[in-house]
């Protein structure tokens, strides 16, 4: 390997829980190509800048997404690390994900004062979250919560639960996992009470189309499972279109040869729920996904979308 073949630029958002994510990716790719020195870059995205506005307002996915994919097409890093849960369904046109992969824990857990589990929470207990997603279904288990927006790196939210400002949160698994913050988790919420977003728990590794050198770095970290399940989940999201700022939520599961999604399109208020499931071959994995999400919204799950969509148009 030449000195030049041997330098690889990857890309980051600058939180802890960004840098530790692409550490491990890293790790994976230095193990595997002994000699490869690797640049971690931080850049700061939109969603990092803004934090006084709800995520669902900050112009959908890419708002995590768009300074590092700007970033990679000016060639000033090689690849950037992303949560699959943060990347758009239509990749920016000259990219493409060239690895992901093993999902981590994909569901969403509760942090709660005193190690309380959601169903001993007080009524009216205020739970912070910045995701419909989880606003929804939160209350759908439980209306009688006051679910409330909160911002900010995984550590702030933290502080603002020890500081009492919330009764408890509701955050990703994977991301306190990565941090080594296991031990702040009161309960794991599985998907029959909060189906996880498309994506949740996986890395992917965005180049550029064409980019053999650093594809050959990236295929260490391909994982086939991860890509069929993260690619049916992103069937189901693409299919209710891509930038959807409906609730909903998808997970699917390899098995052997095939898969299985579940699904949710569900309204803010909780009162619209059209949940379902599908099972397929897994080389088909994105039909799958769009399958089911074409169900759902045959149900009246359209009207839960649309209703969204003008909300946030207006």
């Amino acid at each position: 390997m030449s000195r030049k073949e041997a330098h690889l630029r990857m890309g980051t958002r600058g939180s802890a829980l960004a840098v530790a994510q692409t550490e491990l990716v890293r790790d994976r790719l230095v193990a595997a190509h002994p000699g490869l020195q690797v640049e971690i870059i931080r850049i700061t995205t939109g969603g990092d800048r803004d934090l006084d506005r709800p995520l669902s307002q900050l112009g959908g996915k890419g708002a995590f997404t768009k300074e590092l994919d700007d970033a990679l097409l000016e060639s000033q890093i090689d690849c950037a690390v992303h949560s699959l849960k943060d990347v758009p369904t239509d990749l920016p046109e000259g990219l493409v994900l060239g690895a992901i992969g093993h999902r981590a824990t994909p569901f969403d857990v509760l942090v709660a004062n005193d190690g309380m589990i959601l169903d001993e929470l007080p009524e009216g207990a205020k739970v912070g979250t910045s995701s419909l997603r989880r606003k929804a279904q939160l209350l759908l288990y439980r209306d009688d919560l006051d679910v409330v927006d909160v911002r900010g790196n995984v550590e702030t939210r933290l502080r603002k639960l020890d500081e009492g400002k919330y009764d408890a949160l509701v955050l990703a698994a994977a991301g306190l996992e990565r941090l080594g913050l296991q031990d702040r988790v009161s309960e794991i919420l599985t998907q029959d009470v909060m189906i996880p977003a498309p994506g949740q728990g996986i890395l992917a590794v965005a180049i550029r189309v064409g980019d053999a050198k650093t594809q050959r770095f990236v295929d260490v970290f391909e994982d086939p499972n991860a890509r069929a399940a993260g690619s049916c989940e992103r069937g189901f999201l693409a299919a209710l279109g891509g930038g959807c700022q409906a609730p909903a939520g998808a997970l699917a599961e390899t098995i052997g040869g095939s898969i299985v999604i579940t699904g949710i399109i569900i309204s803010p208020d909780a009162i619209d729920v059209y949940k379902g499931d599908h099972e397929g071959k897994k080389s088909a994995a994105a039909a799958i996904g769009k399958r089911l999400a074409i169900d759902l919204l045959d149900q009246g799950g359209d009207k839960v979308v649309r209703r969204a969509k003008a909300l946030f148009d207006s």
